[in-house]
């Protein structure tokens, strides 16, 4: 590709960064990083009345969080800023008053009370309701009449009586036939230009080549089509992907869960396994695979494999994908994420603050986890001294085979060596005393020393428990 690469993600911070929006950053990431092109953030905040530094803050926040770093943009910089449409505003201006002198937009005075009028009488005639270029037809006179006069105006395109086609990477073919569309508006009475002149304006001065966006966009593209012939500028490459649904197949909501990005951090999600998640929601490689790294994301991403077909998000499988991307990663990487998350909650747990003992609990909790915060109910579980879970543990730990195994075994794990040798050759020895092996010996003691039936590796526990307080939970008598 003999022209360098450069997209844009572009959200207006009116709210916290939507999954779907997270997605649309992804997809243009990836395509960035595959071809070794430029990702450009660009805020679009001309809707004055709702949006907040707080919600721009938030979406930099997400977006780094993601590991979507960009190229220009905030906090960047670059050769096509402002990267912010509020501190454009005069460059909208500008070519606003090119296209209106050179033939292509018109001032219109017509208010709000005409064109309602205007749109009533369409309706009652069965006609399409167009704007009707009342205004066009002013003469320049007139025009420069009532300008002069401060009446107030918008700027309208005129628009070509002609049939547009877009060739779009995953759509293919869409084709708008003349009249579809009346003269729109560019530019607000206000000074306030609207949402697609700005796209337009700025997609061509920040030379972007490639537009991946979501399929409910792709109304506006005739209108940006349009705009970008009356410029003189080449549109870039278009790319709608399907929109996300819900379980129930309507479009993805807050009623869903969660479609907050800030909120699945808080929640425990890796970003690793939210990128691989929202990834495969509306792409695939052409096969099964689910499971990627971020760095096999980008080695196999294309456009043209982006799907028509809606991704429906499902949680369960988010979280799934999460657990399988947390138990690929070793303790060192898991270390600095967990152990916040344990201390937090057991503050008082002497245990954690031991450097050793915390990298066991650790690697011992990982394989039960799917999500970071999983790691105190998984560390609780046997931390902390528990009472029988049912009746058919109670009656597990209260047969007087299991009361000599446990005597005995109190007995052996006084005087092992504490560690793994140890803790095998004391068990095995308690079960020859209490006539017991197999499950009748080691699911009593399971449950004696945790209360349940289930959970991570025992030895492992022994290890993290320590011998002092394996002992007290044998020689413990059950309240149940």
């Amino acid at each position: 590709m003999s022209q360098q690469v450069r997209v844009r993600f572009a959200p207006s911070p009116t709210g916290y960064l939507h999954v779907g929006g997270a997605r649309t950053a992804l997809f243009n990431w990836l395509y960035a990083r595959k071809t070794g092109g430029k990702f450009i953030l660009r805020i679009e905040d001309t809707d004055v009345e709702r949006s907040t530094q707080e919600s721009t803050d938030g979406l930099l926040k997400d977006l780094k969080w993601l590991g979507l770093t960009w190229d220009e943009g905030p906090e960047v910089g670059g050769n096509y800023g402002p990267y912010y449409q509020s501190e454009r505003l005069e460059i909208y201006q500008k070519y606003a008053r090119e296209l209106m002198d050179k033939g292509y937009a018109y001032p219109c005075f017509c208010t709000e009370e005409e064109l309602e009028a205007k749109r009533q009488k369409a309706e009652e005639e069965h006609r399409s309701v167009h704007y009707d270029q009342t205004c066009l037809k002013l003469s320049k006179e007139e025009v420069q009449k009532r300008i002069a006069a401060g009446e107030s105006y918008v700027i309208r395109v005129k628009v070509p009586e002609k049939d547009y086609v877009l060739e779009d990477e995953v759509r293919g073919r869409v084709e708008w036939k003349a009249g579809t569309l009346g003269d729109f508006i560019i530019l607000r009475s206000s000074g306030m230009p609207v949402y697609n002149f700005c796209v337009v304006v700025d997609d061509a001065a920040m030379e972007i080549t490639h537009v991946v966006r979501a399929e409910e966009h792709l109304t506006n593209t005739h209108r940006q089509l349009i705009l970008y012939e009356a410029l003189g500028k080449k549109p870039p490459i278009f790319s709608h992907a399907s929109l996300i649904l819900g379980p129930d197949k309507s479009k993805l909501s807050k009623r869903h869960g969660a479609t907050a990005v800030g909120q699945y951090a808080i929640d425990g999600f890796l970003p690793e396994a939210l990128v691989n998640f929202l990834a495969l929601l509306g792409w695939n490689e052409g096969n099964d695979r689910e499971i990627y790294s971020v760095k096999e994301l980008i080695e196999h991403f294309e456009l043209n494999r982006i799907s028509k077909s809606p991704g429906v998000f499902d949680h369960n499988k988010l979280v799934w994908m999460n657990g399988q991307h947390l138990r690929a990663m070793s303790v060192d990487e898991l270390l600095p994420m967990v152990a916040p998350v344990l201390k937090d909650a057991m503050p008082n747990d002497k245990r954690l603050e031991n450097p050793e003992i915390l990298r066991k609990l650790i690697e011992l909790i990982q394989v039960k986890m799917n999500l970071i915060n999983d790691a105190v109910e998984v560390a609780k579980s046997f931390l902390t001294a528990q009472e029988p879970e049912n009746e058919e543990a109670a009656q597990l730990i209260s047969t007087e085979k299991s009361l000599k195994l446990f005597e005995a075994l109190a007995q052996e794990f006084e005087k092992c060596e504490w560690i793994k040798e140890g803790y095998n050759a004391a068990i095995k020895a308690a079960g020859k005393i209490a006539e017991a092996k197999g499950k009748d010996l080691f699911m009593p003691i399971r449950v004696k020393i945790t209360g349940t039936c289930h959970g991570p590796d025992l030895v492992g526990i022994l290890d993290v428990l320590g011998r002092d307080e394996v002992i007290s939970r044998l020689k413990s008598t059950s309240e149940r």
